[in-house]
């Protein structure tokens, strides 16, 4: 009896899950024949209130806070930093500017802060410098005027290389945080 029920509760507990995956409801769809950059052109019909509305923010990107000036910072998504430091160069703070400029004018914008590592250092070590970085371009955000919520911080440390490789060029690539915006990023056109 035991070893039926040890076989019973997982095919239970997956036929569930499935049940419930498959009773959700899917993303706003684009009408034929739309602009998808036009909020208002998404179709949200049976979609909750929060869920219609981050639809319309996915849908398209926002020109508001974009100037011609800051353009170019906010093409940049990543900013580097030296080894074993949070600290933010000066190269970095236009880059960071821009992105506060841009948030404060697009309330519904949302940023995840992806900190990173290079490869040395054991990876509870790096899994706390990638946080203490994501966090300093956090705290650069909020004290330039970004509200909290509009970010979140998250560490990767060194599990998520963009260069695979073993020398200095490779880890001082992979030192980084990355801005990757989840709901209405940037309008670069």
């Amino acid at each position: 009896m035991k070893a039926i029920k040890l076989l019973v509760l997982p095919v239970l507990a997956t036929a569930l899950v499935m049940t419930g995956c498959a009773s959700r409801k899917p993303a706003a769809e684009i009408q034929a024949g739309q602009n998808p950059s036009q909020a208002g052109t998404v179709n949200t019909e049976g979609l909750s209130e929060d869920a219609a509305l981050n639809a319309q923010n996915l849908a398209g990107a926002s020109s508001k806070g974009v100037t011609a000036a800051n353009k170019a910072f906010l093409a940049k998504r990543v900013v580097h930093f030296d080894y074993d430091s949070s600290d933010l160069s000066n190269e970095d703070y236009q880059t960071l500017q821009a992105h506060a400029q841009f948030l404060m004018a697009n309330a519904n914008s949302k940023v995840a802060l992806t900190g990173h590592t290079d490869e040395r250092g054991t990876r509870e070590y790096n899994i706390a410098l990638g946080e203490r970085r994501a966090k300093a371009v956090e705290s650069f955000l909020i004290t330039n005027g970004v509200a909290a919520t509009q970010l979140e911080a998250v560490s990767y440390g060194k599990e998520m290389p963009i260069n695979a490789g073993h020398d200095e060029n490779a880890w001082k690539e992979n030192r980084r945080v990355e801005l990757n915006y989840e709901a209405v990023p940037p309008l670069l056109k």
